[in-house]
This record gives structure tokens, C-alpha cells and sequence, in this order.
């Protein structure tokens, strides 16, 4: 990855106070889609240090990962298996296979699912996020992969902040640190 991707991450970031009500504030990422350069580069630098380990589909969680995980499918010639979550609208019809999640940083479990069909038993999977802070999300699709006889060779995420040692378990890279 560029060092200049790296500091348009950065400049395009901001953290957003939601009011009064709220408990922390709120990461706004939307620069980055508006930037034609980072939108162009984001799914390659996703991808590189993956490639050698050959992934075979990419699966990304509601609701930023439906945008990365084309993006990094399409780096690497590889379809796309979104993960569902049950809040985040409709679901896709046919049988679905879900995992929970371990308490992520606000404590609530998380509930994913991807359609059964598409994660295949032998196929290799790249996952991919915007954030990463505790990895719980990642370990839930840990889990559905591993349910359906798929091996997840990583994480690629734009940020991560999770604990080093959960990071270095669960093979996670990030493409960047932002200011806190």
C-alpha cells in the first residue's frame, strides 16, 4: 500500500459528535468514497498482503463491507459473499447459515449470516472490514467458515484497533491507524 493512500485515509476521516445523548462519538469514513483515487486503490492495497495465500471469495459484513468486499474481490478476480445481519433490512431468501458474535466493544453479540451456497467447503476466505476494534465480527464469520468447511486465510481492514495478540491470531492487517 501507498504511503500516500495511507495519509488520504487519514486526511479523509473525522470523528463526529452524534449530541448529547450519546455515549461516545462517531467514526464518519464517508470521504473515502467520495475520493475517486482512494475508492480506485482501496481494494488492492486490501488484497496485497493476501494474495499469496490465494482466497478464493471474499465475505464482508454489513453494511461498509458490502462496499469494500467488491472492491477487494474485484483486485483479486474472486466473487463476493456479503454477511448479513438481521437489523440491516431484508434478508436474502434460502437457507442461510448464521454464527453469533462475541461482545464487541459496546457488548452486544452480533448476529451474521451468509447464504449457504456461496461459502463452498475448500474455498479459501479472505474477510474484509472497514474497522476492526475487537474483532468479535471477524470471529463470528470465523466461525460460519469454518461450519461450512472454508478456511479464512485472514482479515484485511482499512483500520484496526483490536488487542495485537487478536490480531496476530486471527491473521488481521490493517491498512492504517487514525488519530483517536
Amino acid at each position: 500500500m501507498s504511503a500516500e493512500l495511507s495519509k488520504r485515509l487519514v486526511e479523509l476521516f473525522r470523528w463526529v459528535d452524534p449530541g448529547p445523548d450519546a455515549s461516545h462519538l462517531v467514526s464518519d469514513i464517508s470521504g473515502w468514497w467520495r475520493d475517486p483515487t482512494v475508492l480506485a486503490e482501496l481494494g488492492p492495497a486490501l488484497v496485497a498482503p493476501f494474495r499469496a495465500a490465494r482466497p478464493t471469495v471474499v465475505v464482508a459484513p454489513a453494511v461498509t463491507g458490502f462496499l469494500l468486499g467488491p472492491l477487494a474481490a474485484t483486485a483479486l478476480g474472486v466473487g463476493f459473499v456479503p454477511a448479513h445481519k438481521p437489523g440491516d433490512g431484508r434478508l436474502p431468501a434460502g437457507p442461510l447459515t448464521w454464527a453469533q458474535s462475541p461482545s464487541d466493544f459496546r457488548g452486544r453479540r452480533v448476529d451474521l449470516a451468509v447464504q449457504s451456497r456461496h461459502l463452498n467447503a475448500g474455498d479459501r476466505v479472505l474477510v474484509v472490514d472497514d474497522w476492526v476494534a475487537t474483532a468479535a465480527q471477524v470471529q463470528a464469520l470465523y466461525d460460519i467458515c469454518a461450519s461450512l468447511g472454508a478456511e479464512p486465510v485472514g482479515t484485511s481492514a482499512v483500520v484496526v484497533d483490536c488487542p495485537p495478540s487478536v490480531a496476530t491470531t486471527l491473521r488481521i492487517h490493517a491498512l492504517t491507524t487514525l488519530p483517536t
